[in-house]
């Protein structure tokens, strides 16, 4: 006879395993996602989507067509050529968010793998980056709804438009600055002609000091000449005489 009472002992147990298994896979999926909905976005709001969705579910006014009448005919809608260039700018944010994901990545899971930074940063950065992905999948099936194959060029469109909106930017900088630079270079090549001026001064200064030094030197040279044929003059009759006088003397004897 098959004992039922210990049968139902391995399968109570299993029950109440499977059990508190899928209790405890249940809570922590509830906490998990509360977790997740209650951290901070990694981006702030997405503004050319909502002025897009603004614009595509803007209902047509309605407006008299004359003071006296009684009758209202409907405004036409948003024109399809607003809702385009709507949805291009809303492409275009998408760009640069995702340039911008694509850049952080790998700086944040080196820090990740130090220690560095918190699970719950890079939980935000899976988060943005799925967000990211429902976006361009929802824009790309948002421009094929307005024309056929369209959602497989917008997104060159539009990285054509960011890399010319960082080209204005950058020049707008360097415009920004012409002035000063320019202001600076007058300084500078003030500068630069003030010494230019003062060493051909210099220049000229020194050829006349030196021809000045040298007429000093041959006025002394010239002096010291005359002195000395002065002097060569007037020893030249006492030894005359004193010869004289000698030979006179030894004529006597």
């Amino acid at each position: 006879m098959v004992d039922w009472l210990s049968l139902s002992i391995p399968f109570a147990y299993l029950g109440i395993l499977i059990g508190s298994l899928a209790t405890f896979s249940s809570l922590y999926r509830k906490r998990k996602a509360a977790k997740s909905s209650s951290l901070t976005p990694w981006f702030p709001a997405h503004l050319q989507r909502d002025i897009y969705l603004s614009l595509l579910h803007l209902e047509p006014s309605s407006t008299s067509t004359s003071a006296t009448s009684s009758k209202e005919k409907k405004a036409p809608a948003v024109p399809e050529t607003v809702l385009k260039a709507a949805l291009l700018r809303r492409a275009t944010e998408d760009i640069r968010r995702l340039l911008e994901l694509r850049s952080q990545k790998p700086a944040l899971g080196a820090l990740l793998q130090k220690g560095s930074v918190g699970d719950d940063l890079w939980q935000r950065f899976l988060r943005a980056e799925k967000e990211m992905e429902e976006e361009v999948r929802d824009v790309v099936a948002e421009a094929n709804a307005f024309a056929p194959n369209w959602g497989t060029t917008i997104f060159q469109s539009a990285n054509e438009m960011v890399v010319n909106s960082v080209f204005r930017e950058r020049l707008e900088e360097i415009q920004s600055t012409v002035q000063e630079e320019k202001e600076w270079w007058e300084k500078k090549k003030a500068s630069i002609q003030e010494g230019f001026m003062k060493e051909l001064e210099e220049d000229s200064a020194s050829p006349a000091g030196a021809s000045a030094s040298a007429a000093a030197g041959k006025q002394t040279k010239q002096n010291s000449d005359d002195d000395d044929a002065v002097l060569v003059e007037s020893g030249g009759p006492a030894v005359g005489g004193g010869s004289g006088k000698n030979k006179k003397k030894k004529g006597k004897k």
